[in-house]
């Protein structure tokens, strides 16, 4: 391996991921400490590459953050105008009438129907703007750490290091951000909050969290189909009672839909394949009708922080914080996370400038600030719903969400609680029950090689594997003994392939083709995946849209 030494760069404040928390971050750093400098790095080739949500953004956040956003060209270009909750059935469809009483966490009223990489990409220019470095391309590999235990920073991957782990053609060493503070906004299931999840024990005393597999695509549609501002959520079939899940179809842009379905990963069903659930919800009498003579236009899929304010750990450590989904706030009932997300870096940013401005940190001063906030009130409120679902299957979770939205207000004396991590809950495949899928017919449903195509993703052939298989003969013995290779169904991706299954089976690894999901490190039954950062801007290239 090369001696090249590491360059090193000396910040105020390092923000590893460029999001709504991180450029939410950033900016409110800069404008409550504009001597501050800040930078923020990004694991995608731009930002917004790597963004993918359907996304109905709620501007609460947004207006307390740019009041004047609707001056600044904000790309909120689709009011919500009328939105529908489907029960499906395997023909049909049932209306829930009266939506914002029976589902008032639901009301999208004033919300509008966006981009999310499009509203990134805005958000960074705004950042920029202020004084913001930011820069897209650079992975996030290692969280530096001083010999008091207190993070110092974070480092960048190596470039250009071959399949052999010895440099490259185009080698270039790793960089050293080195701050006082260091805010991870990396989403859900981030690998650096990951090792300080770890080193700091930050989970402790919390639930486990449990997450969601977004797979999304990009369609436009016959211009006679077109509805702008419709927001339509289903749920029910395909799904079976103990899988939590449910598509969403918004109308925006120029004869653009964004179409995606969210399955819980806490399902125990080894057969199940999310992509093939969502492939069939198109072929739904409710759904197909806007698909005829429309075109796939991009890919996308991505994992989701579900857990609720009783998954979430703790948000501090010495010299960073975590923020967004990174941390767990996304409020599953709303199908919404960009406020929550923005708010969290808001308050983040306005704890460190107290910080650097006095030369102390007074402790709590974030997760108090985040307790004092509508944030917690919000997430509070709607605390019990997701777990409901776990607790009494998708139509009692469903009749527990009415009661407990109509009668309870949110203020039920009690907390439901997640018990189990959602790999731990899969059963064997010799007690599931096998799901026939049909095949893909090329108009509506595809399979997955083409959908990742569309994806844009690309890692480069030199560079090493990101996805670590820490025991390959316990894949043997426990994913496909057991399991029959779960990972092979639930990747969204085509990663995972089983080869000569009939003579000699062992797990085939096609890393140029993830997407940067994270579902394997979240599902995998003996935790014996991980996900790692890939060299360079490698991964998904979401286009605008997304």
């Amino acid at each position: 391996m090369s001696e090249t030494p590491r360059e090193t760069m000396e910040f105020d404040v390092v923000i590893v991921g460029g999001g709504p928390s991180g450029l939410a971050a950033a900016i409110r750093l800069r404008q409550v400490a504009p001597d501050a400098s800040v930078c923020l790095i990004e694991k995608g080739s731009e930002i917004g590459a790597h963004i993918l949500s359907g996304a109905v953004i709620e501007p609460r956040a947004l207006e307390e953050l740019l009041p004047h956003w609707r001056e600044e060209g904000a790309p909120l270009n689709t009011p919500v105008t009328e939105e529908q909750m489907l029960y499906l059935t395997q023909k049909g469809s049932l209306e829930i009438p009266f939506l914002d009483r029976v589902m008032p966490h639901m009301n999208n009223h004033g919300n509008h129907i966006v981009s999310l990489g499009d509203f990134c990409r805005w958000l960074a220019s705004r950042a920029e703007e202020l004084g913001v470095e930011i820069y897209p391309g650079f992975a996030g590999a290692e969280v530096l750490v001083d010999d008091s235990g207190r993070v110092t920073g974070v480092a960048t991957g190596d470039m250009g290091i071959g399949r052999d782990g010895q440099p490259g053609d185009n080698y270039a060493p790793g960089m050293e951000l080195r701050a006082k503070y260091t805010l991870f906004a990396e989403g859900c299931r981030g690998s650096l909050t990951k090792q300080v999840t770890a080193m700091y024990n930050l989970r402790k005393g919390v639930d486990p969290q449990t997450y969601g597999l977004g797979i999304k695509e990009l369609w436009e549609i016959p211009k006679e189909m077109h509805r702008p501002g419709l927001v339509q959520h289903s749920f029910g079939w395909p799904l079976d009672d103990r899988t939590y899940g449910g598509a969403w179809m918004y109308h925006f842009g120029d004869n653009l839909v964004s179409y995606g379905f969210v399955t819980g990963l806490d399902y125990p069903n080894t057969w199940l394949s999310p992509f093939d659930e969502m492939q069939r919800v198109k072929l739904h009498p409710a759904f197909r009708p806007y698909f005829e003579g429309g075109r796939r236009i991009a890919y996308g899929a991505r994992a989701l922080s579900e857990g609720g304010i009783q998954s979430i750990p703790r948000l501090t450590f010495p010299g960073g914080a975590l923020i967004g989904d990174t941390a767990g706030f996304l409020n599953v009932p709303k199908i919404k996370g960009t406020h929550t997300a923005m708010k969290s870096g808001m308050l983040a940013a306005e704890a460190v400038a107290e910080a650097l401005a006095t030369d102390r940190v007074e402790p709590g001063s974030y997760t108090r600030r985040i307790r004092d906030s509508w944030l917690w009130t919000e997430l509070r409120s709607v605390r019990n719903i997701r777990p409901a679902f776990a607790k009494f299957g998708m139509k009692g979770g469903a009749l527990y969400s009415g009661m407990d939205a109509m009668l309870l207000r949110g203020r039920a004396p009690w907390t439901l609680h997640t018990r189990h991590s959602d790999n731990e809950v899969l059963e064997p495949a010799s007690i599931s029950e096998k799901i026939s899928y049909p095949k893909p017919d090329g108009k509506i449903t595809f399979d997955r090689l083409s959908s990742v195509f569309l994806s844009n993703t690309n890692h480069e052939e030199d560079q090493p594997v990101h996805l670590k298989v820490r025991n390959m003969s316990l894949w043997k013995t426990v994913n496909w003994d057991v399991f029959r290779a779960p990972e092979s169904r639930y990747c969204p991706a085509a990663v995972y392939e089983v080869a000569d299954e009939a003579t000699d089976p062992h797990l085939q690894i096609n890393a140029q083709n993830c997407v940067h999901c994270k579902t394997c490190d979240i599902k995998d039954p003996a935790q014996n995946i991980d996900w790692v950062t890939p060299e360079g801007a490698g991964g998904p290239n979401y286009p605008g849209g997304m």
